[in-house]
């Protein structure tokens, strides 16, 4: 009998579905799209054969892979009750919805497990899950505790699998640190369980981002790759795993969910567990496309701003704790006169918060600090034409606050006593509502009474014993509970402010995901500001994130966080990856530099639209060459730019010819070298024969030329480089 087969296609990629009467879907392609005249023969040539010391038929891998359909490996959905059955028997009725989403659901007497895969206009499949306990008191005989105790669900793990073919045997995760998130790891794919897990109560300056498997020696251009990203500021887990026996027919599964520690969801009689929502991602062109489709996915939300994104000067590493009202006046005086369109007031203006010991949790304006509150600051940065913007850590308390000493109880931690204190700060509790609904008041109210257009929303903790005390005194794992407390705290204060931007930082890019980036408008990528660090963390942050999304400052020339000095065209250059903006006592530069970051201000506004909503490239290159080769390309091919950069010595004596990935061949264009993103320091013998002239109005060469036989670069030293435009 021929078993029916659906199909979700879109942007070059597709997803092939067996569907038999009653029965869990089975997945039989993942990847490029195929046409549908050969769906009706993949069943035939995807049929396995049946190995010794083996199940008696040949099993598929379904949609919900558990022990039950013949898969050994993770599974997909695991789950207990007291004395009751973990073995479901599923009965299934599927959905389709048009080309590109289908819905499926699954029951086994008192559960019933959704899923909902779409895939977007861009190539983008969502897998959307849920489980709800579909039992009652009735269901476990007579009412009683013992009797509610049975009809419990108790989640281990809800997740999404999809498997991946036998060419695909390379692994690429990332992973980090404070002031260096966003390092590449690769590995060869081996039998077992590759799995990336994070405990942290936060995405994590070492999460992955992205897990991608791939043909061997994938790059930015080249290779099939297949990715998956895990929507989630919790605790969660990323895995890519083989076994000697397979995954039915396909060699492997790549996928992942929400961590969950045991008792942390337990569902009563009616409850449903909605899943984060785990992002799967097929390219044919490389890293550089799953960037595409995932960039592209996200600019088409209604949340995203086709705004500009205005150029930022946050306060922090201009005057850090030293709130003083003529000096901050002065700084947005000459923010205002280079360009800056938004001033972001960073920590210390309230409470008790003087240094990081104390105040954290008290969102009142200190009168200390402030005797006229916070207006005057704010009127005279708006009186000079700008947004003003205001640094919050709502999720965090110190001991030493207002709000500890009046609610103790709102701490999270066990009853035993705080967790370890980090940074000397505690988590406040907001699923608490009382905690929640304070914090989001005191907020509102600044908001709407000083106009405020921006909140920098920082969270600088890991979260270690995250539990609450239910009902019964007994602590439960709380990481869950409190992740959708903070994007339910984020959707009100959207809701109830329509106009206010919002952006994520987490000691640095210690959160970024889709999940978080769903609520926010953009993320801070990292607390270094080192110029030459940023270079990799830019880079490998982009992976997922638009550059529109990315904060991206110019620091002071010697970084806080590394005390390495750079100059300031260099500094300029990696600034205008992302959203750019300054952080840095610009009140002290010379005449020089500050004509200088004016040039740069009007450039960045000026290529905004390309940088902002253009199609990522990123040149492969030998790392020991030590050449970073970046550019954005707009969708119709008619402007590019590119940064060029040198990150350490290379091993030959100049650096040869280097090609401009993304261009249209058939086009001819004007290259300019634009000297406002900051020039070289080379010397005349270093510069190659086009280098006057791309100064001087830039000359003429084909998309094809520079595609295929490139440019002849100058001589640069480590931390140097240059802005290629392209018209």
């Amino acid at each position: 009998m021929t078993i029916p087969t659906t199909t979700l296609r879109s942007a070059g990629t597709c997803l092939v579905i067996e569907l038999p009467e009653g029965e869990l879907p089975r997945v039989l392609h993942w990847g490029v799209d195929l046409p549908d005249a050969v769906h009706s023969q993949l069943a035939g040539v995807t049929t396995r054969p049946v190995p010794n010391n083996a199940l008696d038929e040949p099993w598929p891998l379904t949609v919900l892979p558990t022990s039950g359909d013949g898969w050994l490996g993770t599974p997909a959905y695991a789950a207990h009750r007291a004395g009751g059955a973990t073995a479901p028997r599923w009965a299934v009725t599927t959905e389709q919805d048009g080309e590109r989403s289908l819905v499926v659901t699954a029951r086994d007497g008192v559960t019933s497990v959704r899923s909902a895969w779409t895939l977007d206009a861009h190539g983008v499949l969502r897998v959307s899950s849920s489980v709800t306990n579909l039992a009652s008191r009735d269901d476990a005989g007579s009412p009683g505790p013992g009797a509610m105790q049975a009809s419990t669900l108790d989640l281990g793990a809800l997740r999404a699998l999809l498997p991946l073919p036998t060419r695909a045997t390379e692994v690429l995760d990332l992973t980090g640190r404070w002031c260096r998130e966003r390092s590449p790891q690769r590995s060869t794919l081996q039998d077992g369980t590759h799995l990336r897990a994070s405990r942290r109560g936060r995405t994590g300056h070492d999460a992955t981002l992205l897990l991608t498997v791939g043909t061997p020696g994938f790059g930015f251009r080249t290779g099939e790759v297949w990715s998956v990203h895990v929507a989630w500021s919790g605790n969660h887990e990323h895995l890519v795993e083989r076994l000697p026996e397979g995954a039915g027919v396909h060699s492997a599964v790549l996928g992942g969910g929400e961590l969950l520690e045991p008792g942390e969801v337990r569902l009563a009689p009616g409850e449903t567990y909605t899943a984060p929502d785990v992002v799967f991602v097929h390219s044919a062109d490389g890293l550089d496309g799953v960037s595409r489709r995932l960039h592209r996915s996200q600019r088409a939300t209604a949340k995203h701003s086709n705004d500009p994104r205005p150029l930022v000067l946050n306060t922090w590493e201009a005057v850090y704790f030293d709130h003083d009202l003529t000096r901050l006046k002065a700084l947005a005086d000459t923010a205002a006169s280079i360009g800056v369109e938004r001033f972001v007031l960073d920590d210390g203006w309230f409470g008790s918060r003087r240094d990081d010991h104390s105040g954290l949790g008290d969102w009142v304006v200190s009168t200390d600090v402030w005797p006229d509150g916070l207006a005057p600051i704010v009127e005279h940065v708006k009186g000079l034409g700008m947004e003003f913007g205001l640094w919050f850590e709502p999720e965090m308390v110190n001991v030493d606050s207002d709000l500890v000493r009046a609610h103790p109880d709102w701490v999270l931690g066990p009853r035993a006593g705080l967790p370890r204190p980090s940074r000397r700060q505690h988590v406040l509790d907001l699923a608490n509502p009382d905690a929640a609904a304070q914090i989001e008041g005191q907020i509102s109210t600044l908001v709407a009474e000083l106009g405020i257009d921006f909140i920098k929303w920082d969270h600088n903790r890991d979260l270690h014993e995250v539990v609450r005390t239910d009902s019964t005194g007994t602590d439960r794992p709380a990481v869950h509970r409190q992740t959708e407390a903070v994007y339910a705290l984020l959707d009100r204060l959207r809701a109830a402010h329509p106009g206010l931007e919002i952006e994520s930082c987490s000691s640095g890019g210690g959160r970024v995901d889709l999940g978080i980036l769903a609520r926010t408008d953009r993320i801070w990528t990292s607390d270094c500001n080192d110029a030459l660090e940023r270079a990799a963390i830019q880079r490998w942050t982009s992976l997922l994130v638009p550059a529109e999304l990315m904060g991206t400052h110019i620091g002071p020339a010697t970084a806080h966080t590394t005390h390495r000095t750079l100059d300031l065209p260099f500094r300029m250059l990696l600034a205008l990856q992302g959203h750019a903006g300054l952080e840095w006592d610009i009140t002290a530069c010379t005449p020089d530099e500050l004509e200088s970051l004016r040039s740069w201000s009007a450039l960045y506004r000026e290529l905004r639209p390309l940088l902002h909503a253009g199609d990522l490239v990123r040149a492969d290159l030998p790392p020991e060459q030590g050449l970073l080769v970046t550019g954005t390309v707009s969708a119709d091919g008619a402007q590019a730019a590119y940064t060029v950069l040198r990150t350490v010595s290379g091993p030959a004596v100049q650096p040869g010819l280097q090609t401009l990935p993304g261009l249209d061949q058939d086009r001819t264009y004007t290259v300019r070298v634009r000297g406002e993103a900051g020039l070289p320091a080379v010397t005349q013998n270093s510069w190659p024969g086009w280098w006057d002239q791309a100064l001087d109005g830039g000359f003429d060469v084909s998309g094809a030329v520079l595609t295929h036989v490139g440019l002849a670069l100058p001589v640069l030293d480590p931390a140097q480089g240059f802005l290629l435009h392209l018209t």
